[in-house]
């Protein structure tokens, strides 16, 4: 067998010593994982905000419902806007008052009665909302509904939690009560 080459053995010796850098492997290493853990990072964050959003809304819709439980609404002669801003007072802290939806609707009690669809399949409010309290002195059961579309930023990673088009998730709440006479 014939004897390698100058050249070759400095080629070998270049490529062990090589091998044999440690120097940069983590920045090697952090760049493979990386991606990874920024999209889990976010993906987090983004959850986080969806669920604190939304009890921010179930806290907003049941303190505002209970204005209605209790009659104030009806005693002071609040309006719809009026009960829309109290909700928004409520959520202004991570909600947007224009972007949330308010249905407030009155049946009859110890009667069977269907809550209708407020949007359509691809997320759409339809103009089905509507104010009506109970009326003075009624045993009505009252169903109090708020929704507000969030916004979704990290959508392309792999990971959705959009419900609604491709970029945004319908939170909603429901609060439903008897009013007592």
């Amino acid at each position: 067998m014939p004897a390698p080459s100058p050249r070759t053995l400095r080629l070998n010796a270049v490529f062990r010593r090589f091998g044999a850098n440690r120097k940069g492997s983590a920045a090697v290493q952090f760049a493979l994982v990386a991606p990874i853990f920024f999209a889990v990072l976010f993906a987090i964050i983004e959850v986080s905000l969806v669920f604190f959003a939304t009890q921010i809304l179930e806290t907003g819709t049941q303190d505002t419902a209970r204005l209605l439980l209790t009659h104030q609404a009806q005693d002071q002669s609040m309006t719809a806007e009026q009960v829309h801003d109290d909700l928004c007072s409520r959520v202004q802290v991570l909600l947007t008052c224009s972007g949330i939806y308010l249905d407030v609707r009155a049946y009859p009690a110890n009667a069977a009665f269907t809550v209708p669809a407020l949007f359509d399949s691809a997320g759409n409010a339809t103009n089905n909302f509507t104010y009506q309290p109970p009326d003075a002195g009624s045993a009505s059961v009252v169903v109090v509904r708020a929704f507000y579309k969030w916004p979704l930023f990290i959508t392309n990673l792999g990971f959705s939690l959009a419900n609604i088009g491709s970029d945004q998730r319908l939170i909603s709440s429901t609060t439903a009560f008897r009013v007592e006479p």
